[in-house]
């Protein structure tokens, strides 16, 4: 199939079923206990500083585990497998002194690792295609907040330069192969505004038009994001963009979350999609809740009418995806409302004009 026939067929997928996404790359990863030689491999062997943690590396230096990983997410009922490419930038990847041929070959060799596997397993299985989406997560600096509890002006970053990181990652991603963009774990919307814009001039520039996924981060029971804002207030700052989707992933669990995914469905004119944590952490910073805890949550959402795209975060496994695919299996997807027309603004807050 083409990238445009697989974009059509997800579409009409998402019509007829509850799409399932795979769960967390970070709690598998740790689960093997990698060493710091796994990171390095030949080409990063004299590389100064330590790597062991940064996951997207393995994309070059142990692509095996990436590949073990899609394969059991999609093995668990999995539609949609991210690349392992969350902090694949140039500005997060600072922290490991990696240059920008590594970040572009990390995210160009994510995006065809999950490619291979994705065309493999559905050329073995039509009936259930699968799906590959760019893992495009946060930075580890914001535009929409100071650096300095003493500045309120003081910035790590500029526009410019958060542009141009996302450029890179989003075109490796795009000529790697993927099928949608996964904005995800958005703290800072106008960070996210800048990805947004880089998809949006690749588009006018000629590219191929690919679904956007937009999935915010509600910190705690205050209901906003990191940068301030409400669940209405975050989505007509980034409903512009015209989203295949838009909901929540991480920092809370499915119980916690649901109010504020409950209010997307109400307020969003397109797919929502949700992917909680496993639960909220323990005093070990693990995750307690048993996969069948979290597919019954999930399967209420579902049975309410609230959601179209169901996954996990932090703490989940490919055990937690089965229990959710078995669990959603058969039950109608969210269909998304018609809303009246209207001026609808946002700051921290939501503004609407009739």
């Amino acid at each position: 199939m083409t990238r445009q026939e697989r974009i059509a067929t997800l579409k009409a997928a998402s019509k007829e079923r509850i799409l399932i996404l795979d769960g967390s790359w970070g709690v598998m990863i740790q689960k093997m206990g990698l060493e710091e030689k796994d990171f390095r491999a030949d080409r990063f062997a004299r590389h100064p500083g330590q790597l062991n943690g940064n996951n997207d590396i393995l994309c070059l230096t142990r692509p095996d585990i990436v590949t073990s990983l899609h394969e059991q997410y999609f093995a668990a009922g999995a539609d949609i497998s991210e690349t392992n490419t969350f902090s694949a930038t140039t500005i997060a990847q600072e922290d490991y002194k990696l240059d920008e041929g590594a970040v572009w070959d990390i995210n160009y060799q994510g995006a065809r690792i999950g490619r291979g596997v994705a065309d493999r397993l559905t050329a073995q299985n039509p009936a259930k295609p699968r799906f590959i989406a760019g893992s495009i997560g946060p930075l580890n600096k914001m535009l929409s907040m100071s650096s300095d509890v003493n500045d309120p002006g003081a910035r790590l970053v500029d526009f410019d330069q958060v542009y141009a990181a996302y450029r890179q990652q989003i075109e490796a991603l795009y000529e790697g192969g993927v099928d949608l963009y996964l904005i995800e774990t958005i703290t800072d919307t106008l960070n996210c505004k800048a990805a947004l814009k880089v998809i949006m001039d690749m588009e006018a520039e000629g590219k191929e038009k690919l679904p956007i996924w937009i999935s915010g981060t509600i910190t705690d029971r205050s209901g906003r994001t990191l940068s301030g804002q409400t669940t209405e207030a975050f989505w007509n700052s980034v409903k512009h963009a015209k989203p295949f989707a838009v909901g929540f992933n991480c920092a809370l669990g499915a119980d916690l979350m649901r109010p504020f995914i409950a209010e997307m469905a109400r307020v969003a004119d397109t797919l929502v999609a949700a992917y909680p944590n496993a639960g909220l952490p323990n005093e070990m910073g693990k995750y307690d809740e048993e996969p069948h805890e979290t597919a019954h949550e999930l399967e209420d959402w579902a049975k309410e009418g609230l959601v179209n795209i169901l996954g996990g975060c932090c703490g989940t496994t490919p055990d937690h995806i089965r229990h959710v695919a078995d669990a959603v299996k058969g039950v109608t997807p969210r269909k998304p409302p018609e809303r009246s027309k209207a001026l609808r603004l946002a700051g921290l807050e939501p503004f609407e004009l009739a």
